[in-house]
């Protein structure tokens, strides 16, 4: 394991930096894409043009440096104007503020068309809108978004604006120019659009003194207008009922989930009155995930799930085929899907990879059948032998057999190697096959890398999830020590160079599996981890959401015996922190805490703090001083 620095600086440099292409977007003529890529320094983000049929260099047209704000996507309405999406973080309570603006192709003209917020607003306009529709063909310059409405007082008792909630406008990206559309709902979750133009289907949130509850009432409108329809209800906690996703205009029908048998499946409910429901795609041993979508006008094409890879089924025939075709024709990156389109569909925008390949951004000509590449995700990993990731299953303690994914150092045998349990964050998430950046790191650092889908994830059904990884956490957390010692009896692992890391619940999985086994792991990372449950409830009050988090962490002797903070003299191993100052997921005092704990129980943890970053480091010098920071850490703490 012994390497130079300059050998772990360049590994930490090239998977530490952020991906190059982090969004894509086609012009609706097909010829230019708008890239939201990291900015110079690794800080930030940068708007960039490019004509990936003529070449040449792309052309950076907008920048923000980070402490302004990050842009998250953008899209084109025109083929001359370009709308993005920021997202800011702002104060000592990490509020998170959005804003839409729009500028044309080179850059000129910046337009905000988020709704200014007035002199006497009665409350902050964190949410700036979204986009629900282009409006394709017909917009002509316009697009549909949401708008918050925030009550304005006046002199005296006189309200300016007494309404508040969310509604629709229709905005001229070009002007800012906006006309009411739908107007404000209080406690309004949602609304989705048909693609042309006209609003079908919304959510509203249930409401007691200002605090939503855990169920959603979804309404529907007829696609010849008129008031609005009972469509169906949603528990958001225990993700019954029907959950809309996407209405097809040309059905008349909204595409969504509902379970069957404790699983996801895909369904379809007409919207003409009748109530017509179609079960239209399912899965015996996962959920399905959603519905594929493409075009300006997010078409539906397919759907999609993941069993021991993520597998797509497409609706669309001619779309099925050249699914097949590409996958043929590009035999390294079986993963294959449909990124942005043109407003004809002629053009296509496609991403393809692979587990040892970051993968690469192409648009298709339809006409030509011609496949140009644009950019690839990670240009800094072209020509590095990358690892491969392999689906496993390993026994539980109770004979459950565990899924996961075992990724191997490049050119390894296998054999009685250091090795990590890697768990993923969530706890509702779950990892699959495909590039990692972390694992890929650890891979290529020698280590043998196991990243377990234990009993508390989700797309496996209710059965599986439990009663959530926080909750059911003995179950969860001895699914992932169980991994560890699965590595050893195959001979894969050194059982005196075996490790855990994890982010997020990943991170409170690496310090609570500790607590349950003190002597299996010989080291443990935890980046930006939940270190005491009672904590992370208390984070949430003041938010509108409070309530639901109290719900989803409950109540019982698991709060402190689940809550690693409150066990610190069962952890004998050396521990490393991570965490960012602004992280609005994971409050910066869980890892404080830890720390604390651990001095007190006569540990000295080694804690990385980075000011200003939020729950995933979004910057390439913090990632590249934590994974090196990292490597020297396990290192050192397994000799």
């Amino acid at each position: 394991m012994a390497q130079s620095e300059n050998t772990i600086a360049r590994d930490a440099e090239r998977f530490g930096a952020r991906e190059h292409i982090e969004h894509i977007s086609l012009s609706p003529d097909g010829s230019q894409v708008a890239m939201v890529v990291p900015g110079s320094t690794g800080d930030g983000t940068i708007v960039q043009v490019a004509n990936p049929i003529e070449g040449g260099a792309p052309r950076s047209v907008m920048r923000l440096d980070g402490a302004n704000g990050r842009v998250i996507s953008c899209a084109w309405p025109t083929d001359t104007r370009i709308i993005c999406n920021i997202h800011l973080i702002v104060g000592p309570d990490r509020l998170s503020f959005t804003r839409v603006v729009s500028f044309n192709r080179d850059g000129s003209d910046v337009q905000l068309l988020s709704q200014r917020p007035g002199a006497n607003a009665l409350g902050l306009m964190q949410n700036g809108g979204r986009v629900l529709d282009l409006l394709n063909g017909t917009g002509n310059g316009a697009i549909l978004m949401t708008r918050q409405y925030i009550p304005e007082g006046g002199s005296g008792t006189r309200m300016v604006e007494s309404r508040r909630g969310l509604g629709v406008d229709r905005v001229d990206v070009v002007s800012g120019r906006r006309t009411v559309v739908e107007q404000p709902v209080r406690n309004l979750a949602e609304y989705i659009s048909d693609g042309q133009g006209r609003i079908r289907v919304r959510g509203i949130f249930e409401e007691r003194d200002g605090i939503i509850g855990r169920t959603l009432t979804y309404q529907y409108r007829p696609a010849d207008g008129g008031s609005w329809r009972p469509l169906a209800t949603y528990d958001l906690d225990d993700e019954t009922g029907f959950n809309p996703l996407a209405v097809d205009p040309t059905s008349n029908m909204v595409y969504g989930l509902e379970k069957i048998d404790g699983r996801q499946a895909l369904w379809r409910i007409a919207l003409d009155g009748t109530g017509r429901r179609e079960m239209v795609l399912s899965h015996p041993q996962v959920d399905i995930s959603g519905v594929i979508q493409t075009g300006r006008n997010a078409r539906i094409v397919g759907a999609t799930y993941v069993t021991d890879r993520r597998q797509a089924e497409m609706f669309d025939p001619e779309l099925k085929i050249l699914n097949q075709s590409l996958g043929r024709a590009l035999p390294n990156s079986p993963i294959v899907s449909f990124v942005g389109a043109s407003a004809d569909e002629s053009s296509l925008l496609l991403f393809a990879g692979s587990d040892n390949d970051p993968g690469r951004y192409f648009l298709y000509k339809k006409s030509q059948r011609e496949l140009i590449e644009v950019m690839p995700s990670r240009p800094q990993l072209e020509g590095v032998a990358l690892a491969r990731v392999q689906h496993v299953t390993f026994p539980a303690a109770d004979g459950t057999q565990i899924p996961g994914y075992l990724t191997l150092p490049p050119g390894s045998d296998g054999r009685d190697l250091p090795a990590i349990v890697l768990p993923h964050g969530g706890p509702g998430s779950r990892d699959e096959w495909g590039f990692d950046w972390l694992s890929q790191f650890l891979a290529a650092r020698g280590y043998v890398v196991l990243q377990p889908n234990f009993r508390g994830s989700t797309g496996y059904g209710d059965s599986w999830f439990q009663n959530n990884g926080f909750r059911s956490w003995r179950t969860a957390i001895g699914d992932v020590n169980d991994g560890g010692r699965w590595l050893i009896s195959q001979g894969i692992a050194d059982a005196n160079r075996l490790a855990i890391m994890g982010w997020s619940y990943g991170g409170y999985a690496a310090l609570q599996s500790a607590v349950l086994d003190p002597d299996l792991f010989k080291a443990i990372v935890a980046v930006a981890p939940v270190t005491d449950l009672e904590v992370l409830r208390s984070e949430a009050r003041g938010f509108t959401n409070s309530a639901r988090v109290d719900a989803f962490i409950g109540r019982g002797p698991h709060i402190a015996e689940g809550s690693p903070a409150r066990h610190a003299e069962r952890i004998r191993a050396p521990v490393m922190l991570v965490h960012g100052t602004l992280d609005q997921n994971v409050g910066v005092g869980q890892s404080r805490l830890m720390q604390r704990s651990l001095q007190t129980a006569g540990r000295n943890p080694v804690y990385l703090e980075f000011d200003g970053l939020d729950h995933y480091l979004v910057s390439n010098t913090a990632r590249q001083r934590m994974l090196q920071d990292v490597d020297g850490f396990l290192a050192a703490s397994m000799r």
